[in-house]
């Protein structure tokens, strides 16, 4: 794919429906002894003909495109670490999670030499909120490796 491919066309992923979204949506607080993980991509145009896969702790989370967020909770109180796909090699946000807060990771596209890079980085709560109020949860467990 060349660099100008990665700001055409739009890749798709398979959503959950409008009413489990929206719930998703209302940032409850995760289960007894949990933290959660909001892990997203926004609606830029850059990269939107990609998918990206993110793993949690090496498990599959989901296959991002743009504009989708995934929700993971996991165990509170230690160190977890997020993936995504990138060009060469998967790329590690590494996060120090307390139980009963949520953590919003934002996933983002850079252009590379072949395909594309994704990077993750850990964002405010307003922020993770803000963006992710117009996105939709994608179904998970679709990993393309």
């Amino acid at each position: 794919m060349t660099l100008s491919g990665l700001f055409v066309g739009c890749a798709t992923v398979p959503t959950e429906q409008a009413q489990v979204t929206n719930a998703m949506k209302q940032f409850k607080s995760p289960s007894s002894d949990n933290a959660g993980l909001y892990i997203y991509r926004t609606a830029s145009v850059l990269g939107a003909a990609l998918k990206k896969d993110v793993w949690v702790d090496d498990k599959c989370v989901g296959e991002t495109a743009r504009g989708i967020f995934f929700y993971e909770e996991v165990l509170g109180n230690m160190e977890h670490k997020v993936s995504t796909e990138s060009e060469f090699s998967p790329n590690d946000l590494m996060i120090q999670t307390q139980a009963g807060q949520n953590y919003f990771i934002k996933q983002y596209m850079k252009p590379g030499v072949f395909v594309g890079g994704a990077g993750l980085k850990l964002v405010t709560e307003a922020e993770g909120k803000q963006d992710i109020s117009d996105l939709k949860l994608g179904i998970k467990g679709n990993c393309s490796k």
